[in-house]
């Protein structure tokens, strides 16, 4: 594993911040992208993601992202952002919440499709915070969105986050409204609402088909495509008014979308029963398997206390 060619992280490899002097172990590689890699750390007994920046200035400004977002939370996102000197080199990295949970698709292939809906509120919410403090998070795709518990959701990998207005700075083809002819590489709430329908298709189990129409000649491709598919959906049905804008551009701000999102949930009360019943089935396994845990533990006890 490496930041560079003249560095590498091996497993249990101690990385120590030059200024705030807290030392994190190295564990495993979570992933790597165009401006860096993100490792699980511990330190002590907690389990954290370190990222490490290929350029000093794009890092701090995810650095500065999060520490506005954490503005708005109880609990800090954000743990420790120092530089590490390596090899007579000093690389910036932060350290942030290890998150716990799966990308979409396989959360949804687990728990069940009804829970598609309450992933799509959840994600829009994220949205709506992130544009608010003035940002689009640019690079959206399942890969960057990890879902746990009863349908939470949580962003990572910031290194997309563009500020309102610029050119963005990174992006997935697949995802992109530019990709498709459909707009502009501008930070704007439309940019991510784009790449969030083209995600909610993908979670439908529409992505083989996405695919093979992404992989045309450019000038065939087209977001008139994007809306066929919505229309062939079965699962997407509900909320396709909501899912045809966003390909559009007809949203004005991702509050919008996310209130006409949950308007539909309320008005369709079959969605709202299901994701119950998907609740309540969660809870019965988490149960079941909990009560099997406390009957062994009380049969080793009787045995070796009998």
């Amino acid at each position: 594993m490496t930041t560079s060619s003249r560095v590498v992280l091996t497993e249990g490899f101690i990385v120590c911040g030059k200024w705030n002097k807290r030392s994190y172990r190295i564990v495993r590689l979570l992933g790597e992208g165009a401006n860096g890699k993100v490792f699980l750390v511990h330190s002590g007994k907690q389990a954290y993601a370190l990222k490490f920046g290929f350029d000093a200035l794009d890092l701090q400004m995810e650095v500065n992202v999060l520490r506005e977002l954490d503005k708005k939370k109880s609990r800090p996102f954000l743990h420790d952002a120092d530089d590490v000197e390596l090899n007579g080199s000093v690389y910036p990295f932060y350290v942030m919440t290890y998150i716990r949970g799966d990308i979409p698709r396989h959360y949804i292939g687990r728990n069940g499709p009804d829970w598609f809906y309450m992933i799509g509120l959840n994600l829009l919410r994220k949205l709506q915070a992130l544009h608010l403090q003035g940002y689009a998070f640019g690079d959206l795709k399942a890969e960057n969105v990890l879902v746990s518990g009863y349908g939470d959701v949580e962003l990572v990998d910031y290194g997309g986050v563009t500020e309102r207005g610029r050119s963005i700075k990174q992006f997935t083809e697949l995802y992109d409204r530019g990709y498709w002819n459909a707009g502009e590489r501008v930070a704007d709430d439309g940019y991510d609402l784009f790449g969030f329908a083209v995600l909610c298709l993908q979670m439908s189990g529409m992505e083989k088909r996405m695919k093979e129409l992404a992989s045309g000649l450019p000038q065939n491709r087209s977001s008139n495509d994007l809306v066929k598919l919505i229309e062939e959906c079965p699962n997407c049905r509900p909320v396709a008014h909501v899912l045809k804008n966003a390909i559009a551009g007809r949203w004005t701000s991702s509050s919008e979308a996310a209130a006409s999102w949950k308007q539909v949930m309320e008005k369709h009360g079959a969605s709202r029963h299901h994701i119950r019943s998907a609740m309540a089935a969660v809870w019965i396994k988490t149960a079941f398997f909990t009560s099997i845990g406390l009957f062994l533990s009380v049969l080793y006890m009787f045995w070796f206390n009998g």
